[in-house]
């Protein structure tokens, strides 16, 4: 498998806002699911979710899927390094925490992205649904 499918990535959108509603007092959240290259494939937002958080998880998605690193990494490392997202030369990127990579074989086939709860609760089901969504667990 090199890409994730459609049917696969609608159904990491169901379990993401049903965790969110489980287990983070129903909290409403967008979910965002992207291939490899970033393209968005599958998107949802619960009710009563935030209208900014749609560009919030699809950035996200994106920006973990571009990057190879989960959100949360990508942030240390412009933390470590003393550099500005914008010295990637996209200006999609974010650093937002809750944005993790999907892989098949320890190859990327997708990314997903959460927003509408803290950055730490958002990288946390982001990280739980990417390691789950992993066919091989690799």
């Amino acid at each position: 498998m090199d890409r994730i499918g459609r049917e696969h990535a609608q159904s990491l959108v169901v379990r993401a806002i049903g965790i969110a509603s489980a287990d983070y007092g129903d909290r409403p959240i967008c979910v965002s699911i992207c291939d490899a290259d970033g393209f968005l494939i599958a998107f949802a937002r619960a009710d009563g979710a935030p209208v900014r958080g749609i560009e919030i998880a699809q950035g996200k998605a994106y920006s973990a899927a571009r990057m190879g690193v989960s959100t949360s990494e990508f942030l240390a490392r412009i933390h470590r390094e003393n550099i500005a997202p914008a010295y990637f030369c996209d200006p999609r990127l974010t650093a937002l925490p809750g944005g993790a990579v999907i892989r098949c074989n320890r190859r990327p086939i997708g990314a997903i992205g959460i927003s509408g709860l803290t950055s730490k609760e958002d990288q946390a089901i982001a990280d739980l649904l990417a390691e789950e969504a992993a066919p091989d667990r690799s």
